[in-house]
């Protein structure tokens, strides 16, 4: 957790570790990414709780640091605090590979779920169908977790896999922002969320050869969106 509120990252940190955690803080930017580069005893974080407000350096940069890292540390999942759940943060985060985010004052249960249902989705691969999904040059390996077009591999987020995933297995079907996020968090979309466009960005990206024009993930105004069956 890399939270500068001393008393807050306490109380949090007290209330994980009675659900069964393990948790170090940092009180900064540099003591936290510190700790991601070096781990104590060679044992890497499971996930990053980081305060976007931070002494030493913007949250933002912290996140985009943190998915700059090599190899795993670099995948590590990251929930975000936002102060008042300023829009724009949530989007900036998402955009830089954030998890999730959680807007400040929150109840600490609520910030227990979303850790739960972020590494529930990093562990799982024990999804019913196949484990390796194959659309025409791109292939999706649920046990690896990993993404491949055309034999390169493509840098998503655990989140954004578990969206491409949902899609995915539902190809041909119209899927609404609900039903997706449902799906993904096990819980209905928060009033005009729309997080969830950013992270079908993020994915585009990745995946299209043109992201611009997409033939995979298509938009279907004013519902939501349909994985394409038929592609290259």
């Amino acid at each position: 957790m890399i939270e500068d509120d001393a008393r807050l990252a306490q109380m949090v940190g007290e209330y994980l570790e009675r659900s069964g955690f393990g948790v170090t803080h940092a009180l900064d930017a540099r003591a936290g990414m510190a700790v991601l580069q070096e781990p104590p005893a060679g044992a890497s974080p499971d996930l990053v709780i980081l305060d976007l407000m931070l002494p030493d350096m913007d949250g933002l940069e912290v996140c985009r640091r943190v998915r700059s890292l090599p190899g795993e540390a670099g995948k590590v999942p990251v929930l975000m605090l936002t102060a008042k759940g300023d829009p724009m943060d949530r989007i900036v985060g998402l955009e830089l590979g954030a998890d999730d985010y959680l807007p400040k004052p929150f109840e600490p249960r609520e910030l227990l779920a979303r850790i739960r249902a972020i590494l529930r989705r990093k562990g799982e691969g024990g999804q019913p169908s196949a484990k390796v999904m194959r659309f025409g040059s791109l292939e999706i390996d649920r046990d690896a977790r990993t993404v491949m077009v055309a034999g390169q591999s493509c840098e998503l987020t655990s989140y954004q896999f578990d969206l491409l995933v949902v899609l995915a297995e539902r190809a041909g079907r119209v899927l609404t922002r609900d039903q997706i996020m449902e799906a993904v968090r096990g819980r209905e979309l928060e009033a005009f969320d729309r997080s969830i466009d950013v992270h079908m960005g993020r994915i585009r990206a990745a995946i299209e050869v043109d992201a611009k024009n997409p033939k995979r993930i298509l938009t279907v105004r004013g519902v939501g969106y349909v994985f394409a069956k038929q592609q290259d």
